[in-house]
């Protein structure tokens, strides 16, 4: 073989090594946020998880659930945000609204129903309560953006078809953040259906103990010894919540019931910095929403209740027409190992409200 050869053979030879590096770093790249599930049909979940570390799993059926929710969820390290009880109860924690768990998509009063309250154990015996039934997965999507579709159905307590939901849960990720964009259509399929206006509602989370806000009432925590105290105490060890909204408020009860576009709820957990932030899209419904921000760790926006909120001074009632279809579309974002500041929760919020996926 020449001289020209053998530097025409090496060059190409280069060439290719450089293209086989390419490729691999981009798949280094590709993968290094990568979104993926594992169905578990006998557990009754759709695990999820970012770079082979669990984020969380989507709960569609068992005894205690009376709708399908994300639960447990867990920061880009490890750390849970949510409280586990009633589902998985964890020492110190409060067993105050056993219908809190997880992050759930519901209202108070739909055709006379109450779909929030709704307990394995009803409150109120003269109430009706609702259900809301997973019926089938329509999308399952891995990939730098994980995808899930899911259908479900909002039914009365005898078994009446009120709304068909359909909801799409977009999960992505990095070193620092966790991201889960809840986009849900919500259609009238056999009669018209009227959403009551009521404080409870409507896209919510309720959080674990140290992310709650202190407080000077007494509360009933579960014990040490796996059981329920048997007195409500005072006990603010590790509590370190504190909400901030997209207007400027700050604390509780600054926050409940006020409109904004945004809110963020920050707290440490192990001295791991957290921040969950949570975003209503400009397209939804009585945008900007109120938020139902609790000091005991419930945290949700509620787009169809207005009274409660403004003593009276507003009303927001909503029906929706059979055979018609509203969307409602929200983000929560998950930081941790530092608290973000006001601009770039503003620069988070702005790319989700541009770009409505």
């Amino acid at each position: 073989m020449n001289l020209t050869k053998i530097i025409v053979s090496t060059f190409l030879l280069l060439l290719v090594l450089q293209a086989c590096n390419s490729s691999s770093k981009k798949a280094d790249d590709a993968a290094s946020n990568y979104v993926s599930f594992v169905q578990n049909d006998s557990l009754n979940k759709l695990e999820v998880f970012i770079d082979n570390k669990y984020f969380t799993s989507y709960l569609y059926a068992d005894s205690t659930l009376r709708k399908p929710v994300l639960f447990p969820i867990n920061t880009a390290s490890g750390k849970r945000i949510t409280r586990g009880y009633p589902i998985a109860p964890n020492k110190g924690e409060r067993i105050d609204h056993p219908h809190h768990y997880g992050l759930w998509f519901n209202h108070g009063i739909v055709n006379d129903i109450d779909f929030w309250n709704s307990d394995a154990v009803p409150w109120k015996p003269n109430m009706r309560y609702g259900r809301i039934n997973h019926v089938k997965f329509l999308k399952i999507e891995d990939g730098e953006k994980g995808i899930l579709e899911v259908e479900k159905e909002w039914r009365s307590d005898i078994n009446e078809l009120i709304l068909i939901e359909q909801t799409r849960y977009i999960f992505s990720g990095d070193a620092k953040t966790r991201t889960i964009t809840h986009i849900s259509s919500l259609t009238a399929p056999e009669v018209d259906v009227f959403f009551e206006d009521s404080k409870e509602g409507m896209f919510a989370m309720r959080v674990r103990r140290e992310l709650e806000i202190a407080s000077d009432k007494p509360a009933v925590l579960y014990g040490n010894d796996e059981k329920t105290a048997e007195k409500a105490v005072v006990d603010n060890k590790n509590v370190s919540g504190h909400y901030r909204n997209s207007n400027g408020l700050e604390g509780y009860p600054a926050v409940w019931g006020k409109r904004a576009k945004w809110m963020q709820l920050a707290g440490k957990i192990d001295n791991d910095s957290i921040s969950i932030c949570m975003f209503d899209h400009p397209s939804n419904l009585n945008h900007p929403p109120h938020w139902m921000a609790r000091d005991y760790g419930l945290y949700g926006i509620n787009p169809l209740g207005s009274n409660v909120y403004t003593n009276g001074k507003e009303q927001f009632n909503y029906t929706l027409k059979k055979g018609e279809t509203v969307k409602f579309t929200h983000q929560v974002v998950i930081i941790n190992g530092v608290n973000p500041k006001t601009q770039l929760i503003d620069s988070l919020y702005n790319n989700f409200a541009a770009n409505l996926d």
